[in-house]
């Protein structure tokens, strides 16, 4: 039973809730769950109704203080997810009802593991029960067609396994840090033919001339951030069509957290041609943003990968998330790695068939990542 002392409130902005209240229950000083973070997206107009991303974010209150936390929106799309659900749309449409609004608790745009439901430590089952238990019923007051929570930690995702959700799964690439000391140290415990591949790689950015810089968010400028900005937005306008961070929300976060931004910059002949953002926790490194103006043989690797790791190396951190898919990051050094995502349909009557396709699928995404193991780019240990 929750503890009747405990009050939830659906709050429409981050505005509403303290910051340092909020910041105090996270863990890892994990920056996408960071109010400033999440706040930026809604002052800088990332997300609201024009992306189909409106918040309603959910708090726990014991005596007026902050004691648990859910990121949570009304989608009106499936844009931005990273957990792809088009098919189950068609299957609603098909029999004549809407798959939209639908409520997701995630990081928009964001597909990195970490806490969905942030809660005081020794209330965890009491408050993630009623963030469920909310949750439910507002999908039930907003007819939505059910609540999705999104690359949720182990955490989490035990709880809303045992709550009855359906699990779904899905595989990424992470490099993980072996307690190398160098690079080189690194590259040595890959297989001959994949460590010459990657010296060959980095030796063409070189030779080409390129000069590369790491900055932070402190160290950037603002011509890097308008520079950023700019390969930002070429990028999903040639690709992927619809860019929706902008360089006001770039330089929010490095103002924010600084320390916690890894900006990586790209000159050549004079001029910046490219750039790659990424995001530290105290253990993890997160890449998530990369564009160019004039393509390089092996920048992107070089930009988005090798810096990277060279950077978990300097800074100890463990584990390093470049982002979601990509097989070519398997020769590199990053391995497969299991996600999920829980989701609570509404509609009783697509509940077993939901239940179906997620079996099946995990199964394909098991077979998947077995076969994408079997292609890793580190040499066998002699016993």
């Amino acid at each position: 039973m929750a503890d009747p002392n405990l009050v939830v409130r659906v709050h429409p902005g981050l505005d509403e809730i303290d910051a340092t209240a909020w910041n105090a229950l996270i863990t890892d000083n994990n920056p996408f769950l960071k109010h400033e973070f999440l706040y930026a997206m809604e002052e800088h107009g990332c997300v609201g109704e024009h992306f189909g991303w409106i918040p309603m974010h959910l708090a726990v209150y014991a005596d007026e203080i902050l004691v648990g936390a859910m990121p949570l929106y009304r989608k009106l799309n499936s844009y931005g997810e990273f957990v792809f659900d088009h098919a189950w749309e068609e299957a609603w449409r098909r029999v004549g009802l809407s798959y939209f609004p639908k409520l997701v608790s995630a990081v928009p745009y964001t597909p990195a593991v970490g806490s969905r439901m942030l809660t005081k430590p020794g209330l965890e089952q009491q408050i993630q029960s009623l963030f469920l238990h909310t949750a439910r019923m507002l999908a039930t007051e907003y007819e939505a067609s059910g609540v999705h929570w999104l690359f949720p930690d182990s955490v989490n995702l035990a709880f809303l396994q045992e709550q009855g959700l359906v699990m779904r799964h899905d595989c990424q690439f992470h490099w993980r840090n072996r307690g190398y000391r160098t690079f080189e140290d690194f590259l040595e415990k890959l297989s001959a033919r994949k460590r010459k591949r990657i010296r060959r790689e980095r030796r063409k950015v070189e030779d080409a001339g390129v000069t590369l810089r790491r900055l932070d968010g402190r160290t950037a400028s603002g011509q890097d951030w308008r520079d950023f900005a700019h390969f930002y937005d070429r990028l999903y306008e040639e690709k992927w069509g619809m860019p929706t961070f902008n360089q006001a929300f770039f330089k929010a976060v490095a103002q924010a957290f600084p320390q916690q931004v890894l900006l990586v910059m790209a000159d050549y002949q004079g001029e910046c041609v490219a750039g790659a953002l990424m995001f530290a926790s105290d253990t993890r490194l997160y890449g998530r943003h990369w564009g160019c103006t004039q393509e390089i043989d092996s920048l992107h690797f070089e930009a988005c990968y090798y810096q990277g790791i060279e950077y978990c190396i300097e800074h100890g951190l463990q584990v390093f998330e470049p982002g979601a898919q990509g097989e070519h990051k398997v020769a590199r050094g990053f391995e497969p790695v299991q996600t999920a995502s829980a989701h609570w349909v509404a509609e009783q009557g697509f509940r077993e068939s939901i239940q179906r396709f997620a079996r099946l699928e995990r199964h394909s995404v098991e077979a998947y990542m077995q076969q994408m193991q079997q292609q890793t780019a580190y040499r066998k240990e002699s016993s």
